[in-house]
């Protein structure tokens, strides 16, 4: 009985989400905020109270700089795929990016009340999340993986997560996948790079997370490894303000040019195999 409806928790994954506003209601999170301009890479700069003013010289990206390869910190610079695109949305708007880094939990809520712009995360699009924000075409494909330690035998698919302790980012769509699940015991961390350190030492049984970031972070580790078994199927997309149509057209047209004019495949060689 666990097992079907672990079962029945992949089938539905695509058509619900944990609710962001209340899991940001919990508590206050710093952010950081970094100024690049919109044809090179920035320098982290603290600021108190990064707000995105319409009319501007900035557009600000909202991200969490903790999910390799799509943004990450690279030295005081924020970089990353979805950076990368965010500089073409940047450049066509003729302003400079400036990157709101917080936790993943939060960019709706910050997104909701002003402190960014749009939302660059690799944020997966759901039919909760289509309430509160307005998705672009989406921009990328993904699947959520399970990284267990090498010489464990015990978890070789899904069900192989019940009567264990998994551990999930906060707020993302593994977090939704994992809990309420029976039988599994959900440990939730802000960043999903602590996950698999508690993985590494013993805490967790396992961790879910998405694919492209699993890979780095198993990467040149030889104690732990990323299962081979087909998740669902989750598109990647941008987020703004609900009613911002504006902003939304010219981050699909940005979307649109890159894939035509292979501008996409060269940011995609940059951050990825390229035989993926």
């Amino acid at each position: 009985m666990k097992k079907n409806k672990l079962l029945k928790a992949l089938a539905v994954i695509g058509a619900s989400v944990l609710t962001i506003g209340m899991l940001a209601g919990c508590g206050s999170v710093a952010s950081e905020s970094t100024e690049t301009p919109a044809a090179t890479e920035g320098t982290a700069e603290q600021t108190e109270t990064p707000v995105a003013e319409e009319g501007g010289q900035y557009i600000v990206m909202g991200t969490n700089a903790e999910f390799e390869p799509f943004e990450y910190r690279d030295g005081d610079n924020i970089v990353g795929f979805d950076v990368e695109i965010a500089k073409a949305i940047a450049a066509k708007t003729g302003k400079e990016l400036k990157i709101e880094d917080m936790s993943f939990d939060t960019l709706i809520v910050g997104l909701n009340n002003e402190q960014m712009d749009f939302i660059a995360a690799g944020m997966s699009v759901t039919e909760e999340r289509k309430t509160q924000v307005d998705f672009s075409e989406p921009y990328f494909k993904s699947k959520q993986m399970i990284i267990v330690k090498a010489d464990d035998d015990s978890i070789t698919s899904a069900e192989g997560l019940v009567g264990k302790k998994v551990g999930v980012q906060l707020g993302t769509t593994g977090d939704l996948f994992v809990s309420g699940t029976d039988g599994v015991e959900v440990v939730q961390f802000d960043k999903a790079p602590l996950a698999v350190m508690d993985l590494k030492n013993g805490k967790v049984d396992a961790v879910v997370i998405d694919a492209e970031p699993a890979k780095k972070l198993v990467e040149g580790q030889s104690d732990i490894k990323v299962l081979d078994v087909p998740f669902i199927e989750e598109e990647y997309a941008i987020a703004v303000k609900k009613g911002d149509a504006e902003l939304l057209s010219t981050i699909n047209e940005v979307i649109k040019e890159l894939k035509e004019n292979g501008e996409y495949d060269k940011i995609y060689g940059q951050f990825f195999d390229s035989a993926e």
